[in-house]
């Protein structure tokens, strides 16, 4: 296992360096002026030239990688163009708003989805099942943007029982501020006993996580539920039915496990995908993530914000990879990667 692990490792450096290559290749070729977005267009040439030597981007490109390389094998993503700031606390202050908010929809998309597909496989063609499969399609053919505006009209414009947009309110978080610990409000709140400010983000988490955790949770009951159905006419488990083992632990011990694996597989490419960046999903709601960040720098031909967004996208399904690898031993004791 520890063999296994090392030679992944490796694997993910040379992914890493791959991407770092011909993402920054690409950006010098993308049509648009950097330095001219950040100084506006009022700023003189020399201004411009000025400030494109201070960035170094008067050099050839092979160069200019040789630097950007030697920098980040020193754990520096550079500084923004467009904001001014390191890309690194950047980078670090949007992911965590991404973070609790694909997280927490992901915990919800299994507890939801799970059970759902679970049930729907063991009572085929019952009233549950065709709910859920009626589920399921809506899901997979309603648009993610769609479906966050309805849940803005109802809940936010007719109801009046949620926040239309953003992470926190401003009047909260000017008479309750928050003292940062993690950079996760959720668990910062808990931590200093911020119940005004806890309460208040919960309610502007609602809307976008919901909409998240639905995209997710259809695509799991419909993996889960045809699983279970497959599993559940092999030899093995008929065998356990007939020699009168409990329903629930033929189930849950037998059945469920075999069928998660190719499930597991789907979350965690899924799980990578909202983590990546929910580009929609922030931007209807106004939140401040890495998908409204990343969108913004490419706009802006922020060389290196797109170069550490990028990197960190790769970082994080390298990562999830190796997470489902081990996750499969231990749902299968049949894999092994001595």
């Amino acid at each position: 296992m520890a063999l296994f692990i090392i030679r992944k490792l490796l694997l993910f450096a040379v992914v890493i360096v791959g991407v770092s290559v011909i993402t920054f290749f690409l950006s010098t070729v993308v049509p648009g002026d950097p330095v001219r977005l950040a100084l506006g267009q009022f700023a003189t040439h020399e201004q411009v030239e000025e400030y494109r030597r201070e960035l170094g981007l008067d050099q050839p490109v092979y160069k200019q990688y040789a630097h950007y390389a030697g920098r980040l094998l020193q754990g520096d993503l550079g500084v923004s163009i467009h904001t001014g700031f390191p890309v690194k606390s950047d980078i670090s202050k949007f992911f965590a708003a991404t973070f609790e908010l694909t997280t927490i929809s992901m915990i919800v998309a299994l507890l939801i989805g799970l059970p759902l597909g679970v049930l729907s496989a063991v009572y085929r063609d019952s009233l549950l099942d065709h709910a859920a499969r009626i589920i399921s399609l809506s899901g997979v053919s309603m648009p993610v943007f769609w479906l966050g505006l309805l849940l803005q009209l109802i809940f936010a414009v007719w109801l009046g029982v949620a926040p239309i947009g953003g992470r926190v309110s401003s009047q909260v978080s000017a008479a309750h501020p928050l003292k940062s610990i993690t950079g996760l409000f959720l668990i910062d709140s808990i931590l200093t006993g911020n119940w005004p400010f806890l309460l208040d983000f919960l309610k502007h988490l609602a809307l976008p996580a919901a909409t998240l955790a639905y995209s997710s949770l259809v695509i799991i009951t419909r993996m889960t539920r045809a699983n279970m159905l497959e599993v559940l006419r092999q030899d093995y488990v008929r065998t356990a039915d007939v020699y009168g083992l409990p329903r629930h632990k033929v189930i849950g011990k037998y059945a469920l496990k075999n069928a998660l694996i190719s499930t597991v597989t789907i979350v965690g490419l899924a799980y990578g995908m909202a983590l990546s960046g929910t580009f929609l999903v922030e931007t209807i709601f106004s939140w401040p993530g890495l998908g409204r960040y990343a969108a913004s720098s490419i706009i802006n031909s922020d060389y290196p914000a797109v170069m550490g967004t990028t990197l960190l996208v790769a970082l994080i399904y390298t990562v999830l990879n190796l997470l489902v690898d081990l996750v499969y031993t231990i749902l299968d004791p049949r894999i092994s990667y001595r």
